[in-house]
């Protein structure tokens, strides 16, 4: 499966199809997977801890690939417990975010919007 020819809701059904193989659709509500999310992210952010990373070898590669796909994999259970069009949902966020950070006042900016007078 690749990016191009893959849809949010072929990897949805792989995810649900999964977690329902393995009967842990009563382990999936919505606070136990935000916990996953952040814990799977952490072990994200662990991989750079104490590192100055601009390339990655193939090891460090493989291993952000996995944390981000576990990431990923309990977003996309989230969504499918909780009912949510994450298409839409991405798309919203993307337009909010296009008004509250216009691209002629931010570019190439990385300061917190909230700390702005």
């Amino acid at each position: 499966m690749a990016d191009e020819t893959t849809t949010v809701a072929a990897l949805r059904a792989k995810v649900a199809a999964f977690v329902r193989a393995r009967d842990w659709e009563q382990f999936h509500r919505p606070a136990n997977l935000a916990k996953a999310i952040s814990v799977e992210a952490a072990e994200l952010l662990e991989l750079f801890q104490w590192r100055e990373v601009e390339a990655l070898d193939a090891r460090m590669r493989a291993r952000v690939e996995e944390e981000l796909a576990d990431v990923v994999i309990y977003c996309l259970s989230a969504a499918n417990t909780m009912g949510i069009d994450l298409s839409d949902a991405i798309v919203h966020k993307l337009r909010r975010n296009e008004k509250r950070y216009p691209a002629d006042e931010w570019r190439g900016r990385a300061r917190d919007a909230s700390r702005e007078d």
